[in-house]
Formats: structure tokens, C-alpha cells, sequence
């Protein structure tokens, strides 16, 4: 690592700490040189996700449209850090999947699987939009599909 004060790549590290989430490692190190200090940050390098759109193109997954896309459905419902974590989860599980492409249709239904157990107002908004309700009755197709998975509220 090169000091950003002096430019010498000979440094030693003086303190390492594990990042909240464990998804990186802050390293506080000091140059041998000029004795300067700074910090690093080790990350693991994931080999791209690709998703393959409706369309046939495919570019890289990207968490953020997915938390982009439930927090509109979202909006003033489901915190946001709970949003975040979810997105999180997908990603994780479509990479466990150990394909390297999914479909769009694959992250589609995670994020509906996800919001379902959320929030059911929630859910509805983002199915509306994802499976392109064009009639009030495919919002009550889909209400209805709801209520039959839900165990009955008490009265």
C-alpha cells in the first residue's frame, strides 16, 4: 500500500478492526518512511451477478435498484434500514444460488417473497407494478391469493 503522504510502498499495519456486517476490515496503518498513518479498507472482491432482463440483455445485479424499487412501494411503511437489510438478503440468496446470471424474473419474486412477509400493502404496491396489473381485478386476483396464504385474523 502506498503512503498517500510520502508515496513509499513500505508500511506496517497497526490496528485491524472488522467492519459492522463483517463485510470488511479497516486497517490503520503507518508508513516506515515518513511515519504518517492512514487507513485502509480490505473488501472482498465478488466475481458480478448478472441478471438477464425480459429482453435478453444482461447486466450486472445491482442491490440498490432493488432497494430502489421496494422503497417506492415502501413509501412511509417499512423503514428504510429494513428495506436495505432485505435487499441485502436477496443478493445473498440469489449468490448462494452459486449460478453466476439469474433472470429478472428470479429477483422479481424474491423481493415479492420478501415484501409478503413485510408488509401486505406493501406487497401489493410493488406487485401491481412488477406483474403490470392493467384492471382493478388483478389487484382483487391478488388480494385474494393473499388472504387464502394469510391465516385467518382474529376477530
Amino acid at each position: 500500500m502506498r503512503c498517500p503522504d510520502c508515496g513509499q510502498d513500505d508500511d506496517h499495519v497497526v490496528d485491524s478492526r472488522p467492519q459492522p456486517g463483517g463485510e470488511a476490515i479497516r486497517r490503520r496503518r503507518e508508513c516506515l518512511r515518513c511515519g504518517g498513518r492512514f487507513t485502509t479498507f480490505e473488501r472482498i472482491e465478488r466475481r458480478p451477478l448478472l441478471v438477464r432482463k425480459r429482453s435478453g440483455a444482461v447486466v450486472p445485479f445491482e442491490a440498490s435498484r432493488v432497494l430502489d424499487g421496494m422503497a417506492r412501494a415502501a413509501k412511509d411503511r417499512v423503514e428504510r434500514s429494513v428495506l436495505e437489510e432485505t435487499a441485502s438478503d436477496i443478493e445473498r440468496t440469489l449468490r448462494a444460488s452459486g449460478r453466476r446470471e439469474v433472470t429478472s424474473e428470479q429477483v422479481g419474486l424474491q423481493v415479492l417473497a420478501r415484501l409478503r412477509d413485510l408488509d401486505e400493502v406493501t406487497y401489493v404496491r410493488y406487485a401491481s407494478v412488477y406483474k403490470d396489473f392493467q384492471r382493478p381485478e388483478d389487484f382483487e386476483e391478488e388480494l385474494s391469493e393473499l388472504r387464502k396464504e394469510l391465516p385467518p385474523k382474529p376477530r
